[in-house]
């Protein structure tokens, strides 16, 4: 009996990696939600908390173009 070739393994997709950190509280987009009559959907979290990495991460960039170390209010 021969044996048949098994097919090759499809390469594993890679994960979109999110933050490392979680930069809210989400207590507080809950009762913001709340106080505005409305409700919060569980995927809302990931992307509030991509919008924030991505602000932070551009105003990280433009400090250190300005050589800075110190994130000011117009580097938002």
């Amino acid at each position: 009996m021969s044996k048949k070739a098994k097919p090759a393994a499809k390469p594993a997709k890679k994960a979109v990696k999110g933050p490392k950190y979680t930069f809210f509280v989400k207590k507080a987009v809950q009762d913001f939600a709340r106080d505005s009559g409305m409700m919060v959907g569980s995927d809302a979290y990931e992307a509030f908390n991509m919008a924030m990495h991505t602000m932070l991460t551009d105003a990280a960039s433009r400090c250190k173009d300005n050589k800075r170390k110190t994130l000011k209010a117009y580097d938002f």
